[in-house]
């Protein structure tokens, strides 16, 4: 036996063992009594997979999820079409493992064809069900022992009869029939992959081998149960094409079909909003999921890929700016002035309706300069931070200025904001002066702001384009920097990602064209003193 087979069939008896450690049970009860309970069980879905896959099963099931478990179910006698497109975290794979073997044991399906993007992914996926039958005691005794003459990584075949077997994407499904009984269950699972969604050929080709090549290995005359598992990674996938099925057959005047959307965190588990769920949302399964787990987890990786992830929302750009320059910046000597424009972001923690209180938008500091008819994006600072954070923010810029040009100190504060800056930011600024011995001046930004959109895209789109906003190269390594040329690709009016970077960024420019305007009228009077009545 070659090394590597001989390591793999060492981790197979260990996980072996870590399922009968887990299912142990007391086994003292008469066999009248566990013929009572098992009949019990069979009669409540949801107490018979919590009394067969404790570990699996440790925390209580969400609405969600025994809803989806009761519709299946219920259903699963005909045919019918189920698409489950979770996020993750929503152990979708683990409760399509649940109803599979609890109507594979109870007797109600006999062939179940299992797939994946590939033949070894398949297996893996089935290497769950095997360990399960092969080790899990609770099942052995209630059932009995289920390891039958045929066992194998990608097709083993029960004591009772029930054939399970694993095929990757494209594969020839042909002879998948257990004696006269052809599949009565087929489950695709993560069957797409983020580079073949690339390729549109792919995909079709993909999608047709399943309708064509799989889905008819059934028969006419016997119940099919589907259920596919995947969240929306692409625009166009197979798990969308599945649901869209889904959805038509849910139309019918018998249904026969359900397209499942739930994300991480949800205004309303009935109707899926991937912008609104982003921003107002709560954790759908918080007694897995907390709202402090799912901020830790969510903050460590990008806007997109949360999306994509967590809200079933495939993003990758906007269509406003799909790329940014980045250039090497004026000595700041060069500039006349230089603004730093902060937006504190009160609604940083969120409390929803319910009273749950999560996070919400990112604080942001810019620090920006017009030379040349060119917009300088210099450095910036935008995070989840707490206020006195955000105030440290305008010292580091003025200490990265120094002395080399003026540099004038905004903060956002409409009139939502206002009772805000003045009870917050004002007493935490003094405190900070006095800490440093050094008053950062700030100036309130009080214009009435049209929408956040229209700002954005109307200002600052056209500077980008005409290649006249530049970001500075020397920090594209800076983590801000980088988290804010993001949230600059992903900016769209259809699109849920933050906006806060850009947003300082437009607030920033707007005062900086208008100070740049005031200086150029009050340097060309000649005759008298100039005069400029308006406070910047």
């Amino acid at each position: 036996m070659k090394q590597e087979d001989k390591k793999a069939l060492q981790d197979w008896e260990l996980y072996l063992q870590s399922i009968r450690d887990d299912t142990v049970m007391d086994i003292t009860m008469s066999a009248a009594e566990r013929e009572k309970r098992r009949i019990w069980l069979e009669a409540r879905p949801l107490e018979w997979i919590k009394e067969m896959f404790p570990k699996f099963a440790k925390y209580d099931f969400a609405d969600f999820q025994k809803k989806a478990i009761n519709r299946i179910l219920t259903n699963a006698g005909g045919n019918w079409y189920e698409v489950l497109s979770w996020a993750r975290e929503l152990s979708k794979s683990t409760t399509v493992m649940f109803i599979t073997m609890y109507l594979a044991l109870t007797g109600r399906k006999k062939n179940i064809l299992l797939t994946s993007n590939s033949s070894d992914n398949a297996e893996r996926l089935l290497r769950v069900y095997r360990g399960q039958l092969e080790a899990n005691q609770r099942i052995a005794f209630y059932y009995g022992n289920q390891r039958g003459s045929k066992w194998t990584e990608e097709h083993f075949i029960t004591k009772k009869n029930v054939s399970f077997f694993a095929v990757g994407a494209r594969q020839s499904p042909r002879g998948f029939k257990l004696d006269e009984v052809r599949p009565d269950v087929i489950l695709p699972d993560d069957f797409d992959t983020d580079e073949e969604c690339r390729n549109p050929e792919i995909v079709k080709d993909k999608w047709n081998w399943f309708e064509q090549a799989l889905y008819f290995t059934r028969s006419f005359s016997e119940a099919l149960l589907v259920i596919w598992c995947g969240n929306i990674i692409a625009k166009d996938c197979c798990i969308v094409r599945a649901g869209e099925r889904a959805r038509e057959l849910a139309k019918r005047e018998k249904p026969l079909g359900n397209w499942d959307i739930i994300n991480i965190r949800m205004v309303n588990i009935r109707k899926p909003d991937p912008k609104r769920d982003f921003a107002e949302g709560l954790s759908v399964w918080p007694e897995k999921n907390t709202e402090e787990m799912i901020d830790e987890v969510l903050a460590q990786v990008s806007a997109s890929s949360v999306q994509k992830e967590c809200f079933n929302n495939p993003v990758t750009e906007g269509k406003y700016f799909t790329e940014l320059k980045w250039g090497a910046i004026p000595p700041l000597q060069k500039f006349p002035f230089l603004i730093s424009y902060g937006d504190p972001a009160p609604s940083n923690r969120t409390t929803s309706s319910r009273g749950k209180v999560r996070l919400g938008s990112f604080k942001s500091n810019v620090l920006l300069g017009i030379y040349e008819a060119r917009l300088y994006i210099i450095t910036c600072f935008l995070d989840h931070v707490i206020n006195e954070e955000f105030v440290n923010w305008y010292y580091y810029q003025h200490e990265y200025v120094k002395d080399k040009t003026t540099i004038y100190n905004y903060i956002e504060n409409n009139k939502l904001q206002d009772p805000f800056y003045e009870q917050v930011f004002k007493p935490l600024f003094l405190k900070k002066a006095i800490e440093k011995d050094f008053i950062v001046s700030i100036a309130p930004d009080e214009r009435a702001k049209p929408d956040k959109f229209a700002r954005i895209e109307g200002n600052l789109e056209p500077l980008n384009r005409a290649g006249n906003m530049i970001l500075n190269i020397a920090e594209k390594d800076n983590p801000h920097m980088q988290r804010l040329e993001e949230q600059f690709t992903l900016f769209d009016d259809g699109l849920p990602a933050p906006a806060d970077g850009p947003d300082a960024v437009e607030g920033g420019y707007f005062v900086a064209q208008r100070k740049t305007v005031a200086v150029s009228a009050s340097s060309w009077v000649a005759g008298t003193k100039p005069t400029n009545r308006k406070r910047y």
